[in-house]
């Protein structure tokens, strides 16, 4: 079997049933929480290690794209690992908890934490395990201030406040991965049921919502926030990373070391399925005034972008025939499952403009909140002015396809307004 066989077969399970139960009140009711009251979702299945020592910084200067000459003490950035090709391997967010400590959370903590005991660094790092609640909304700076019982008006965007809920000492991260006002709560996993409770509890005033696996990642396709697996393969395929694949592969538990690939687009090889930070819109990220691994590959491409991300808002009509396949004779179009996929694949179709590929298209997902198809894309520079029409080629090779009119809008689609005032 050969290499991408393996990636299009089907994964076991569902990989939503890390947020707890596939829907709480109902995924449409769920999905309309962070634009008008504000949901807690359980993020605790992310991995945390701590690293500390005077090489630490280091570490992450030379493993990211990120610029660390201002890294403030209790400050959090969003964190970028790349191969020598300028590919992402992870990203995540670094958490700067004193002048020498740092936690860091996601994927790429093997990535660091590798690199660190294969290189000459004076630093050291360990497995932690905290809890991660997100709480969004524009009502959840009212909802985290009645749980601790204290203001939190001073706490900065990407900035920390230390907190206690029911007892427990709590790092309150300012974020928004739902592209709203929020908090990411953390602290220690033994405590967890006890806040999350205290947090239900507060938010009862303001009609809060538990968020659900079927509705966590429409905020995602929304906001514009790309995700491992979902819109990128890792870059760790290739024979030079063997040695780190199977590190990675014999830590990770197996639904976050198995990678699986759908949709009409048919890569050569498993490479076709990587991204780089450029093409997924963190060009802002990137910061040449450093050497890190794959700095000469993303000093090219940030001058001279192939391909951008956008925004593709689906047909209803054409996304009407695939529905209605179903009740039809003929071998039906494959599933549009709503409001998203939910076994885990990087479900991956084509984009063309006159019978010509100019991108794919990712994170496939129905948004009630504007009642439309909606996914990513990663297409041509020429091709990614706003209100071009494009189509979506539908159906995995060998099954039927159709062709699926779409429009190339902004990304995020939805006002970014995690940084509103309060």
């Amino acid at each position: 079997m050969t290499a991408i066989n393996r990636l299009r077969q089907t994964p076991e399970g569902y990989f939503t049933t890390r947020w707890g139960q596939p829907e709480y009140t109902d995924w449409q009711d769920e999905s309309m929480s962070w634009k008008e009251g504000c949901y807690i979702g359980d993020w605790s299945f992310l991995w945390e290690r701590r690293f500390r020592g005077p090489d630490a910084l280091k570490l992450f200067a030379d493993t990211s794209v990120n610029n660390f000459e201002k890294f403030e003490l209790n400050q959090s950035k969003h964190v970028i690992h790349t191969d020598k090709n300028g590919k992402l391997i992870a990203e995540g967010v670094l958490t700067r908890l004193g002048e020498d400590e740092f936690m860091h959370f996601g994927r790429g903590t093997f990535w660091v934490d590798y690199k660190m005991r294969h290189g000459d660094y004076n630093a050291t790092s360990e497995a932690d395990d905290w809890f991660n609640f997100q709480v969004q909304g524009p009502d959840a700076i009212h909802v985290v201030e009645k749980a601790c019982g204290q203001k939190m008006r001073d706490v900065k965007f990407m900035y920390n406040g230390h907190i206690k809920i029911a007892g427990c000492d709590v790092v309150a991260l300012r974020q928004g991965m739902a592209g709203e006002l929020g908090f990411e709560l953390q602290g220690d996993i033994k405590k967890s049921q006890d806040v999350y409770d205290a947090i239900i509890e507060a938010g009862k005033e303001f009609g809060i919502r538990k968020l659900g696996g079927r509705a966590a990642f429409i905020n995602h396709l929304e906001a514009c926030f790309p995700t491992i697996v979902t819109d990128y393969l890792p870059a760790i395929f290739e024979p030079d990373m063997a040695g780190y694949l199977d590190e990675f592969r014999s830590a990770m538990p197996a639904f976050a070391s198995t990678f699986n690939v759908a949709g009409s687009f048919e890569g050569k090889k498993v490479s076709d399925w990587y991204r780089s930070p450029v093409e997924l819109g963190w060009a802002n990220r990137i910061h040449l005034g450093h050497d890190f691994i794959g700095r000469d590959a993303l000093a090219e491409e940030k001058a001279n972008p192939r391909r951008v991300i956008r925004t593709l808002v689906w047909n209803a009509d054409d996304i009407g025939k695939v529905f209605a396949s179903l009740f039809g004779k003929d071998q039906p179009y494959d599933w549009m499952e709503i409001p998203r996929d939910q076994r885990g694949f990087m479900y991956c179709d084509r984009v063309l403009k006159n019978g010509h590929d100019i991108g794919t298209t990712t994170s496939r997902g129905y948004s009630y909140f504007f009642r439309e198809m909606l996914s990513l894309a990663t297409i041509d520079v020429a091709e990614a002015e706003i209100g071009n029409e494009v189509s979506v080629l539908w159906g995995a090779p060998g099954n039927p396809q159709i062709e699926i009119r779409a429009t190339v809008q902004p990304a995020p689609y939805k006002q970014d307004n995690r940084r509103a005032s309060y």
